[in-house]
């Protein structure tokens, strides 16, 4: 079986796309946000994951972005790859467990994976760039 090399170059271009669906659906969703009652109403639960899925995908693909500019991005080997690995997992999880629970509330305990994952991606950031990685 061939081994996945998740390195940093691919980041880059991942952010963008994440960015891009996040207007995408930024846009879908906004031809109903003129409705008072547009998803339940503005303070529903419906409506509040809704957006903060389409903006979780425009944040999340800048944060991708800023990591593959960092001193991280050199970093190669077995961790190397878990952290960018846990980036890419963590920014697709996040927005898709924001509309699988805005679609029905019971799936909101799923958001102990997008969390975790993005957690830990920050971790290994940090102590890849603390390791020593060139600037």
């Amino acid at each position: 079986m061939p081994q996945v090399d998740w390195n940093a170059s691919g980041l880059w271009s991942f952010g963008w796309a994440l960015v891009l669906a996040g207007f995408a659906s930024g846009a879908l969703l906004g031809l109903g946000f003129h409705a008072e009652d547009f998803a339940g109403g503005y303070t529903s639960w419906r409506r509040r994951l809704t957006r903060l899925g389409h903006i979780a995908c425009v944040a999340l693909g800048v944060l991708a972005m800023l990591v593959a500019l960092s001193p991280a991005a050199e970093a190669t080997g077995t961790l190397a790859s878990l952290c960018f690995g846990l980036w890419r997992l963590g920014a697709v999880a996040m927005p898709t467990v924001c509309f699988l629970s805005a679609w029905r509330k019971p799936l909101r305990h799923l958001f102990v994976l997008p969390v975790l994952a993005l957690s830990l991606a920050a971790a290994l950031t940090l102590a890849l760039i603390q390791d020593g990685v060139p600037a």
